[in-house]
């Protein structure tokens, strides 16, 4: 299992060719509690840059960005009901997607937890 993070704030696992999507802890703390969360429909191919799920905070709403080219498997089914999983525990239970991934090659491209520690201090 293999953590990594783009400049968007958003945060990717990958375990074998299966990638799970989220926003940063960092990213949550920005935003604030969220109200609201959409995400794409199983099935659908992203490619990287794509907008594959919309949060709505008190704050703001977001758009969250496909790290990498995919084909969404599934959503988090619990942040119909309690979207605000996403700002209590944005790396873990909040995961946003799950997909599989097209390209690997493509997470070369993307920050290690150092690279993006440094971004955002």
């Amino acid at each position: 299992m293999t953590l990594y993070f783009t400049k968007d704030h958003e945060w990717i696992r990958v375990e074998g060719e299966t990638a799970t999507v989220g926003i940063t802890k960092h990213a949550a703390e920005e935003l604030g509690e969220l109200v609201f969360v959409e995400a794409r429909d199983a099935g659908t191919v992203v490619k990287a840059g794509d907008s594959i799920a919309v949060v709505e905070s008190v704050k703001a709403a977001s758009d969250i960005y496909a790290p990498v080219d995919g084909e969404v498997l599934d959503n988090n089914p619990q942040l119909s009901d309690d979207p605000a999983r996403v700002s209590s525990d944005p790396e873990g239970e909040g995961w946003i997607v799950k997909f599989r991934l097209s390209n690997p090659d493509q997470l070369s491209a993307l920050m290690n937890a150092d690279a993006y520690a440094a971004l955002i201090a």
